[in-house]
């Protein structure tokens, strides 16, 4: 058999598809079109004391987290936290609770993976969304988020919301 010709990708530090979600800046780096759709990842900047989506959980895809640069709070079920710091990692497997957060008043960076890549999807909406709002609602979030099988995690929103 003949040695496959693929092309691989290169995103240079200064590339990717630039998007706004409010104040966190979403940087694409895969969409899955050249992965048969079977990875997509992004980096997410997130300002200080910034936090990330409404807690949710996804039925149909896991999603990885390797922190690049600063802090990023990790909320997981039943009051879980993790701070994580430079090189720590996160995995979020299908149905584990889960958000983010940048609670320091540092800017942070966090390198994500989505397996399948069709989340990356609701990112390019929610920036379209975005573009009339400098702050995103929850409602119009967890909305967005629902139409890829991704779930609000309603015990964590009520203790989130409780610890502010």
């Amino acid at each position: 058999m003949d040695m496959p010709r693929r092309p691989v990708n290169f995103v240079s530090a200064k590339s990717g598809e630039i998007l706004k979600l409010g104040h966190i800046t979403c940087r694409i780096l895969e969409d899955g079109s050249r992965t048969d759709n079977r990875l997509g990842s992004a980096e997410f900047t997130l300002p200080p004391n910034t936090a990330g989506p409404p807690a949710h959980w996804h039925e149909m895809h896991e999603e990885t987290f390797l922190v690049t640069a600063g802090v990023i709070r990790f909320h997981a079920a039943d009051g879980v936290c993790h701070d994580a710091h430079l090189n720590d990692y996160v995995t979020a497997p299908i149905r584990a609770p889960h958000t983010f957060s940048n609670p320091t008043d540092q800017e942070s960076r966090v390198f994500i993976t989505f397996t399948p890549a069709f989340y990356i999807d609701y990112f390019k909406i929610l920036a379209e969304l975005s573009k009339s709002d400098t702050k995103m609602s929850k409602e119009k979030n967890l909305e967005v988020m629902s139409r890829f099988a991704t779930m609000p995690a309603k015990e964590m929103l009520a203790d989130l919301a409780k610890s502010k």
